[in-house]
């Protein structure tokens, strides 16, 4: 069973996120540490925590930075704002109340405000210079991606296969667009983008839609996959990784699907390969990078969808998303350890061992350096290599 299906697999047995599918899980063989010299080794500048982290739950809560401050969350309803050149706490905010605030979605940051979703369907806004609450708003699902902000709406893309738009400012629900989502899905959702008025997200049945941000009107769907195979399992094909627009492309992958690049203004495929992923990708210069749902890193070139270069060694290591550090692509993975590849080639170049229960969350560059994660809530900031 691939990567993806795996970690919602182990994680519905506590927490009852996908019923009926345990007995059907495989068990795949996590590859060994590579033995690595590493060419540098960064330097921590500070290290913090906050709260117990996200644990082994599926909550996507990346670190934010903007308005001269660091925001990070855990699952419980802690949010901080720190000092990014030092850590030290500036502002923090249980949103912890009557049930457990099962933070999932974020963070987001735009109009002063600091944006977080939820497992609960609720939808939560913060002042973003004293984390004092503005508004918490109920939506039609978990809240289980980040909240896009633009046009003074805030829009998410719901567990129920509804995209609903908030106004940014008192939480009010402006539109809903819904979708059909199979009997068994992936656990995650992709996360709405936007560029000229339009917002663009993965629908669990497949497809990749776009409509207009003012009202909500569908302006097309391209399907990024098929359902084939004769289980349900087989047939899943959730586009869960968040699109990404460049220039008058925007590209898309699927589960058991394809990676593609469209044409913004007709909606059309302008190449489609095959690759199979639920995980957020990166690009850089004409280079897109993605984790496969075997946790193979692969390099393809975004103007023809030509394979550069694929990375086999960290196989269903439950790989982060990648980010761009230094010119570098950067992944971490289920054990703490963040793995530095040269993105020219897909060798490795680095290694750190982080720790604290594994990496769930790309590292986020801050500064003059960088912000790692770890699933026990645990935060160091790093100096660039």
């Amino acid at each position: 069973m691939q990567k993806v299906l795996k970690q919602a697999i182990a994680l519905a047995l506590a927490a009852g996120m996908l019923a009926g599918c345990a007995g059907d899980e495989e068990t795949n063989q996590m590859a060994p540490v590579p033995m690595i010299e590493s060419t540098f080794a960064p330097a921590k500048s500070w290290s913090s925590s906050v709260g117990d982290g996200i644990g082994q739950y599926f909550s996507q809560l990346r670190p934010a930075l903007g308005y001269g401050k660091l925001y990070v969350a855990d699952r419980d309803g802690l949010v901080k704002a720190l000092d990014p050149e030092t850590g030290a706490l500036l502002w923090e905010r249980n949103l912890d109340a009557d049930i457990p605030a099962r933070l999932s979605g974020g963070i987001t940051l735009s109009y002063g405000k600091v944006y977080i979703g939820s497992e609960n369907a609720e939808v939560i806004a913060l002042d973003a210079e004293t984390g004092e609450p503005v508004w918490r708003s109920a939506v039609e699902g978990e809240v289980l991606s980040r909240p896009l902000v633009d046009e003074g709406l805030v829009v998410v893309n719901t567990s129920r296969g509804v995209l609903q738009a908030l106004d940014a400012d008192s939480g009010e629900s402006r539109w809903q667009l819904g979708s059909e989502v199979p009997t068994l899905t992936l656990r995650g959702d992709s996360s709405p983008v936007a560029i000229s008025g339009g917002v663009f997200w993965g629908q669990a049945n497949g497809r990749l839609a776009g409509a207009l941000m003012n009202s909500g009107q569908m302006l097309w769907q391209q399907p990024i996959g098929s359902p084939k195979g004769a289980t349900e399992i087989d047939r899943l094909v959730d586009v869960d990784a968040t699109p990404v627009i460049d220039g008058e492309r925007l590209y898309a992958i699927g589960y058991n699907g394809n990676l593609v690049s469209i044409d913004l203004r007709t909606g059309q495929a302008a190449w489609k390969r095959s690759y199979s992923s639920a995980t957020d990708f990166a690009i850089e210069g004409n280079q897109l990078f993605l984790i496969t749902d075997q946790d193979h890193v692969v390099a393809v070139d975004m103007r023809s969808g030509t394979e550069l270069w694929a990375n086999k060694l960290l196989e269903y290591r439950r790989l982060s998303a990648p980010s761009i550090i230094n010119g570098y692509v950067v992944v971490g993975d289920d054990e703490g350890y963040l793995h530095w590849l040269d993105p020219y080639s897909g060798d490795f170049v680095a290694q750190q061992d982080i720790g604290g229960g594994g990496i769930a969350v790309p590292p986020l560059v801050v500064g003059d350096g960088y912000v790692v994660i770890t699933r026990d809530g645990s935060i160091n900031k790093m100096q660039m290599p």
